[in-house]
């Protein structure tokens, strides 16, 4: 898979591609239906397929504050590795910013989808809105279409139990906390990854070192601690994850992973790592001090082997 940001590279290697668009968070069931669609399209015209990915949400662009932000499922690398996974050909990064945002919808389905990508099929929602003001929907990209010669095909819907699959659904069940219906929805378990990252050893002096990782969203889907699997490679450990402030720790702005593997002692600076969330344990608490805190540590790593014990009977 080729990954771009600018269509001028994308028209150096290919005259035309179908395509499909979204910010395509999670890459839930919902999407990969789409998916599906669109590289049968696309082997169907003999064409590549594109992704045009929509980095970042627009939500996230005009958020004032993370409160209004909705949560972010994915960050931008693991969407690529998802859509990699899943045998998209090429996936263009649009930047969503200022100048994007005052593109009128006229000129968004010329510059970037007619002379910026040649697109001849283009797959979308019928209730995608695009263009200055979103001024741009379904209908105006149907008569572009004709226009401009290329065809635009509804997607496919995702449905569960009459539900339609959505990242704002999925985020409501994390809300929940209902990883297994999650999965579900996914078509895998709900994971974040990162590179472990050196933090100020709290852990470790209170005898729980942990592995650090940024979230890198301005909004984490969960919050709590959690009976997690990390996985290392094609290895797979046990490990109690708290995701939050450490209300408990002065001066902690930005939101952090925190894992505890369990029975583990290998140094993972600078390593990526996936945290698989299974269940969680508590919700993020503030103590009276580190030593009220070692003894909530020992509790929940308590719980966490005992989770883990009976997933195994």
């Amino acid at each position: 898979m080729i990954a771009f940001e600018d269509t001028s590279n994308f028209s150096q290697l290919q005259q035309s591609c179908v395509a499909s668009i979204g910010k395509f968070d999670g890459v839930h069931l919902g999407h990969q239906l789409i998916l599906d669609q669109l590289k049968q399209k696309a082997e169907q015209l003999n064409l590549p397929s594109l992704a045009i990915l929509i980095e970042p949400h627009p939500e996230e662009f005009f958020a004032a504050n993370d409160d209004r932000c909705p949560a972010r499922l994915t960050t931008l690398r693991e969407k690529l590795e998802l859509l990699e996974s899943f045998g998209i050909d090429f996936v263009f990064q649009l930047n969503f910013d200022k100048t994007l945002s005052e593109l009128s919808a006229e000129s968004f389905v010329h510059d970037i989808l007619k002379v910026g990508l040649g697109i001849e099929s283009l797959i979308v929602g019928h209730d995608f809105r695009f263009g200055y003001q979103r001024a741009g929907d379904f209908v105006l990209l149907q008569e572009k279409g004709l226009e401009y010669g290329f065809e635009v095909i509804e997607t496919a819907a995702y449905e569960r139990n009459g539900q339609r699959i959505s990242s704002t659904f999925i985020r409501e069940q994390l809300a929940q906390n209902d990883f297994g219906l999650v999965e579900q929805l996914l078509g895998r378990p709900y994971s974040m990854k990162g590179e472990v990252e050196r933090g100020k050893q709290l852990g470790a002096k209170l005898g729980f070192p942990t592995c650090n990782l940024n979230p890198r969203r301005r909004k984490i889907p969960v919050h709590g601690v959690f009976a997690c699997e990390v996985r290392l490679g094609d290895r797979y450990h046990y490990a109690a994850v708290n995701v939050g402030y450490r209300p408990t720790v002065a001066g902690e702005e930005n939101a952090l992973i925190e894992a505890h593997i369990l029975d583990f002692d290998e140094d993972l600076y600078g390593k990526t790592i996936e945290i698989i969330f299974r269940q969680k344990i508590r919700e993020e608490l503030k103590f009276d001090g580190l030593e009220e805190l070692k003894i909530q540590m020992v509790a929940d790593v308590q719980r966490v082997r005992q989770y883990f014990d009976q997933e195994m009977l």
